[in-house]
């Protein structure tokens, strides 16, 4: 795709099904990627696919600024951000405030600390392009969600506020939103809560008008055209990837 070739591109969660794919397909683009996580990367998947991996908690702006320093000395200047780390709680109106406060913490504050350290960076580079993971959750109402639902409308309203504030300095920030992938989080959900996976997924699937759970390359894709010059005419913009299912 256009624009990508040479360029920074930081994804945050990228040890994660949801963030390694769009990692990946940045590096496949010619991108020089450093993957965040608060994870240690024990099994060198970074690497693997010839990205960097930094430990940060993105909560903590006191790693995360000198992250984004380190990254433009080893690497150069961010100039795409992918911001698909996420807390995953779900629960509904018994959720408590520490609940509240641990996904909020996370979701919606460290999104908001790595995006300014991000931004910081773009202005030097004249410009840049920010991909915010919101969620279907972020548009419509879910079983016990209220939690995850909170913080991925809040996304999509923090990607529209930024695209207003940001524009006059050439950057760009549209929000993706991802329905049922199947990813190893969805497998690991499932056996936690001694379901079957095939039945789970044939379920999931049910509903959506593909009949099928989407897999984390397809998401990446749309990841990597709103990194691109491809998509340069957008800004403040969500873009389902959702197999149809919010159509219904």
């Amino acid at each position: 795709m256009r624009g990508l070739a040479d360029k920074t591109a930081v994804v945050t969660g990228g040890l994660g099904d949801l963030g390694y794919a769009p990692a990946k397909r940045l590096v496949e683009e010619r991108c020089r990627v450093a993957i965040l996580d608060a994870k240690p990367d024990e099994q060198n998947r970074a690497q693997a696919i010839g990205a960097t991996h930094w430990q940060v908690d993105i909560t903590k702006v006191e790693e995360v600024t000198p992250a984004f320093d380190q990254i433009a000395e080893r690497l150069d200047r961010c100039s795409i951000l992918v911001n698909s780390a996420a807390l995953l709680i779900f629960k509904g109106i018994d959720a408590s405030l520490d609940e509240f406060q641990r996904i909020c913490n996370v979701n919606v504050a460290g999104t908001s600390l790595v995006t300014a350290a991000a931004v910081a960076h773009m202005k030097h580079n004249n410009g840049g392009s920010i991909v915010n993971f919101s969620s279907i959750s972020g548009f419509i109402a879910q079983p016990q969600f209220a939690t995850y639902t909170a913080t991925k409308f809040a996304i999509r309203g923090l990607t529209k506020a930024w695209a207003l504030d940001l524009a006059q300095f050439g950057i760009r920030v549209n929000s993706l939103c991802p329905g049922s992938i199947y990813t190893a989080a969805f497998v690991t959900r499932c056996k936690a809560l001694g379901k079957d996976v095939e039945t789970e997924d044939a379920k999931e699937s049910k509903a959506i008008l593909l009949k099928r759970q989407g897999r984390p390359e397809e998401v990446a894709s749309v990841a990597a055209f709103l990194a691109s010059e491809e998509s340069s005419y957008m800004t403040g913009a969500d873009v389902l990837v959702d197999g149809g299912y919010t159509t219904v």
